[in-house]
């Protein structure tokens, strides 16, 4: 994977959507980041003009007080113009703006890494969960060339849905060990964090599971074979999950959890006889990823995936912040009597599955030599 030998140091970054609570955790993470540093912040008409603190006051929804890094820049509109000093745009936007004002930074040469679902089916567009896929940040040369003028800097990167993301980690493990995979069935219990602010009412989701997350399940089931795939040979598109089809069947469950989504997955391989829970315990505890060697950025855990010994673990009250929430945490590995194998994943979905990831795409970005400084 080719890379760039600059080391970064002060990198001025934006955030849009900057008072929702993917915006706020953005600001959270970059605050404490090594060279990004906050640059400007973007938001709705109702919060331009006011410094952060003030547009976000009684909205602040973090566990830690707003960072000094941000409590007096003034709010600006989600346009170009304000932002022109920016290398890096972090979209925290919900999708019902993100996808025409991504388009519009885009086209003012901006290096745009989304959260929003908007451009995720885009087939130029990198769908990029940075502990499985990075190798697909290739695609953006071909993405600047095609836009109407062609792009020097531009582009946008997208980060998976939350529930995607914890998935595919462990799936992307046991196809570099064993080859592809049949059959995925998955459940998950999703925490309300996931539905935004203020989200799912008290009186819904208290002593409560609702069986339906719209159109969560379709996303979840055709993200999958999209980030698992490769990139055509002409290098101008995306084969899903190109060596044979995937089929994937998701089931989503909200559920009064605050952070960390759980996922009950049974996988079924092409190849037979397929592994032992023991070669799959083993073959996911030493799973590496790129972003932790050879591209070393900083935001990457140190175990991608860490596998549980104790029967009930994992849980998202006691695993979701290990590691800073940058990891998969896996547990009860064992025979599925109906496909081959199953065990249950936890993901931080605020973290791993939302602006941690769009962080560390940009950092492994950056060390690609794909975003200019």
């Amino acid at each position: 994977m080719a890379g760039s030998s600059v080391t970064p140091t002060n990198v001025p970054v934006g955030v849009l959507g900057a008072t929702g609570t993917v915006g706020q955790r953005f600001i959270k993470l970059i605050a404490l980041h090594p060279y990004f540093r906050l640059h400007a912040l973007g938001a709705s008409a109702r919060s331009a003009g006011q410094p952060y603190h003030k547009a976000v006051a009684g909205r602040w929804k973090q566990t830690t007080p707003i960072p000094q890094a941000a409590r007096d820049l003034i709010v600006h509109a989600c346009v170009p113009e304000p932002f022109q000093g920016c290398a890096i745009i972090f979209s925290g936007l919900d999708a019902d703006v993100a996808g025409d004002v991504e388009s519009a930074f885009r086209r003012a040469e901006h290096a745009v890494f989304s959260n929003a679902k908007n451009h995720r089916r885009d087939p130029q567009t990198p769908l990029v969960v940075p502990l499985v896929n990075p190798s697909h940040l290739s695609l953006i040369p071909y993405q600047r060339s095609i836009q109407s003028p062609p792009l020097q800097k531009g582009f946008i990167v997208t980060n998976a849905n939350c529930s995607t993301t914890g998935l595919v980690v462990p799936l992307t493990a046991l196809e570099k060990a064993y080859g592809p995979l049949d059959a995925v069935m998955v459940t998950t219990m999703q925490a309300i964090s996931g539905a935004g602010y203020p989200g799912v009412p008290s009186l819904d989701i208290m002593d409560n599971v609702v069986p339906y997350i719209g159109g969560e399940e379709e996303k979840l089931e055709w993200e999958t074979s999209k980030i698992l795939g490769g990139i055509t040979l002409d290098g101008t598109t995306f084969d899903l999950h190109a060596e044979s089809p995937l089929r994937v069947s998701a089931a989503c469950n909200r559920v009064p959890v605050m952070e960390g989504h759980t996922e009950t997955v049974s996988v079924r391989f092409t190849k037979r006889p397929p592994p032992t829970p023991q070669q799959v315990r083993e073959t996911l505890e030493a799973f590496t990823c790129a972003a932790q060697a050879p591209l070393c950025v900083p935001s990457a855990p140190k175990q991608a995936i860490f596998v549980h010994e104790e029967i009930d673990r994992p849980q998202p009250r006691l695993d979701r912040d290990f590691q800073n929430g940058a990891g998969v945490n896996v547990g009860r590995i064992r025979e599925c009597p109906v496909l081959d194998v199953k065990f249950v994943v936890l993901s931080n979905n605020v973290a791993i599955g939302a602006a941690t990831s769009s962080i560390m795409n940009a950092e492994i970005a950056i060390a690609m030599g794909l975003v200019s400084l």
